[in-house]
């Protein structure tokens, strides 16, 4: 029972952050794949998507399972795992993204490639925050800003989009069209909002410990 409550109560400082910084590689490995499929979709590039959302769900799980067996963690419980759920959705949407397009058969456009441009960056900023968080706060709360600009500029993109869907429909065809379309950019959209709430997190971490 000693060994037991002993291990229960011993911090694991390094390895939650390893986990999130995990988590975070394979989101910006998901929004590249992602990426890649607006540029060419193909079974071989939505595959590659459905890949890494699994194997981050992986890591998820244990992130989680590690959680549920230690007491003390280096930053809050609550925070630990509502990042861990931010930057989870993020992937979860391209998943859910490419899942759309595929099934509506959507062809990629240049609003779909801008604003998926954008969340490859924005990814890549939530990697570097999670990565700076033990030991440069102020770096990582920089990081997270950047990605809050960049959720700003895909919703720039979304209402241009959207815009231009209302002013494209002639007949039957050109509305299902419309709605498919509205459909992938709500996708797209949700995954800007995931990134934003993840950088709001960590501003919040970066908060508390500092």
């Amino acid at each position: 029972m000693k060994g037991w409550l002993s291990r229960f109560l011993k911090p694991k400082p390094d390895r939650f952050i390893e986990l999130l910084i995990q988590q975070a590689e394979y989101t910006v490995e998901g929004m590249a794949a992602l990426s890649s499929y607006v540029e060419n979709p193909s079974t071989e590039h939505a595959n590659e998507v459905t890949r890494i959302e699994k194997e981050a769900d992986e890591v998820r799980r244990i992130l989680i399972d590690e959680l549920n067996r230690t007491f003390v963690t280096p930053i809050d419980r609550e925070d630990v795992h509502a990042l861990s759920r931010a930057i989870d959705d993020i992937l979860d949407y391209a998943y859910t993204t490419v899942g759309e397009m595929e099934i509506l058969k959507v062809k990629p456009n240049e609003y779909l490639r801008r604003m998926v441009s954008l969340l490859v960056d924005a990814a890549n900023e939530i990697h570097m925050a999670v990565i700076r968080l033990s030991d440069h706060p102020g770096v990582a709360e920089d990081h997270a800003v950047r990605a809050k600009a960049l959720e700003n500029r895909v919703e720039w993109v979304y209402r241009e989009a959207i815009a231009a869907l209302f002013s494209m429909p002639k007949d039957v065809d050109h509305v299902v069209e419309m709605l498919k379309l509205r459909e992938t950019y709500r996708h797209i959209s949700n995954a800007a909002d995931r990134g934003d709430e993840a950088a709001n997190i960590i501003s919040d971490i970066v908060v508390k410990i500092t």
